[in-house]
């Protein structure tokens, strides 16, 4: 299936699941789901698969048996290309429209210790410090959880207190629904977003890599 855009019809969907997320209205409303958000969005995935890899497209159901919130389904859909465990490239539609983003999503203690070893080190933090200023520069918002006060044993004035911060670090941007998200051009944009974050994925896995167990 050629992607052709993200329907108006899905951003509407949102709203209106944003209102009434019910059973009854999903069951009322499930072939709109199928039709105008989960099928352009593999269609969309499918369609990058060949430069950055398959994605896992996630399913609709929250997990609630942890969370006070009950509502029994997500309001957003996203899809995930993996590199490793929490690490890799993800796009995802809501009702306030479409989000790309990338980098380092999970933060098991070990992945940690090699981040900020890494960052610390005058080669690779260098590195960093100028990937992350050119995806600022392309447009991309850096995120991430990150500490208010510096880490454990770190100085206060080094200079790459603010990456030493992290504890994962993400950049994406996003585009509100639009003419330009309906129409196969949204393609266009998630594949130059997901292309400028290439070397923050790259730099990732060469080191931090993938939790320990």
């Amino acid at each position: 299936m050629a992607f052709r855009g993200i329907p108006a019809e899905a951003f509407g969907f949102y709203e209106r699941l944003e209102a009434d997320n019910s059973r009854s209205f999903w069951n009322a409303h499930s072939s709109d789901y199928q039709m105008y958000v989960r099928e352009p969005i593999r269609a969309l995935v499918g369609e990058l698969t060949p430069e950055f890899g398959s994605a896992t497209v996630f399913r609709p159901h929250r997990d609630v048996r942890f969370s006070a919130d009950k509502s029994p389904y997500k309001t957003y859909q996203g899809a995930f290309v993996e590199r490793f465990p929490g690490t890799g490239w993800y796009v995802q539609v809501s009702a306030d429209g479409l989000m790309v983003s990338g980098g380092f999503h999970s933060h098991a203690p070990d992945q940690v210790e090699r981040y900020r070893a890494a960052v610390d080190s005058g080669r690779s933090g260098s590195q960093l410090v100028a990937i992350v200023a050119g995806l600022s520069d392309g447009g991309l918002s850096i995120g991430g959880d990150r500490l208010k006060t510096k880490p454990r044993g770190v100085a206060a004035d080094h200079r790459r207190i603010e990456l030493l911060r992290h504890r994962s670090l993400t950049a994406g941007r996003d585009w509100p629904a639009g003419p330009l998200i309906y129409d196969r051009a949204a393609l266009g944009l998630v594949r130059q977003a997901w292309q400028q974050l290439v070397p923050l994925i790259d730099w990732l896995c060469e080191h931090v890599g993938p939790p320990d167990s």
